[in-house]
């Protein structure tokens, strides 16, 4: 029997673009063998995104599929959207994707499997272990920026993976909660602290290479939002040493 998926997307101004992200899940579930469930967490959106969501629900339902709308607000940042959706999902696998589904729905199973066959506890995309799935790729001055910051995350944290950053991740729902709990980053720094967190408790982690394409649109403010990932990253190890991380 499938196990149970909660996929969960946040969604702060994607008005223009939501719609067609959850006709294209809705596509995904209706061949998948999930007993699935959506949950969009809008973050505070001054566009139509809850609009566009709702439109949506009752052809959702009429696949006998589950589409659910979360607000913040205020906005309050992708990390706590993504928190708030785990914590108030019901499947016994949750996955996270960034509203653009720069990796397609479709390259799921790659996470979900692994972890509905016992094989790891926490999954999560990588752009860096085989770049030949990477179909349009970034600017290059982002690119840059992206492979400096794995650096740093590697240097100050001691995790020793390709990519962090990218916004599709999956979970065992019951082992990952008290992960989620102890996260204090809600913003882009929140995807580190995670790993670290489930590094610290001993849960097993998988990076896996995914098909992945530049989305244009994207609310990140390159140069401010860099810097605060880069002291993110130092906070990360003094909530550590502070003993903020202890069970």
């Amino acid at each position: 029997m499938a196990p149970s998926l909660s996929i969960v997307i946040p969604a702060y101004n994607e008005g223009k673009r939501i719609g067609q992200s959850l006709d294209g899940v809705l596509r995904f579930l209706q061949t998948a063998h999930y007993e699935a469930e959506v949950i969009v967490v809008n973050d505070g959106s001054s566009d139509q995104t809850a609009e566009q969501v709702t439109q949506r629900i009752e052809a959702f339902g009429a696949e006998a599929q589950i589409l659910r709308l979360l607000t913040n607000n205020p906005n309050r940042g992708k990390g706590f959207s993504v928190k708030r959706g785990l914590t108030e999902a019901a499947g016994e696998i949750v996955l996270f994707s960034d509203a653009d589904f720069s990796s397609p729905i479709t390259e799921a199973p790659k996470l979900i499997d692994p972890i509905a066959s016992g094989r790891a506890d926490v999954t999560f995309g990588s752009r860096a272990l085989n770049r030949s799935l990477i179909g349009k790729r970034q600017p290059l001055l982002r690119d840059f920026g992206g492979r400096i910051f794995n650096f740093l995350m590697q240097t100050i944290t001691g995790l020793r993976f390709k990519d962090t950053q990218c916004g599709f991740k999956a979970f065992r729902r019951e082992v990952a909660l008290p992960v989620f709990r102890l996260q204090r980053i809600e913003r882009f720094g929140f995807d580190p602290e995670l790993l670290y967190i489930a590094r610290k408790r001993g849960l097993r982690l998988l990076e896996v290479p995914v098909v992945w394409n530049d989305s244009e649109g994207s609310t990140v403010n390159y140069f401010s939002d860099s810097i605060k990932m880069f002291t993110d990253l130092i906070l990360i190890r003094i909530n550590d040493l502070s003993g903020k991380y202890e069970f």
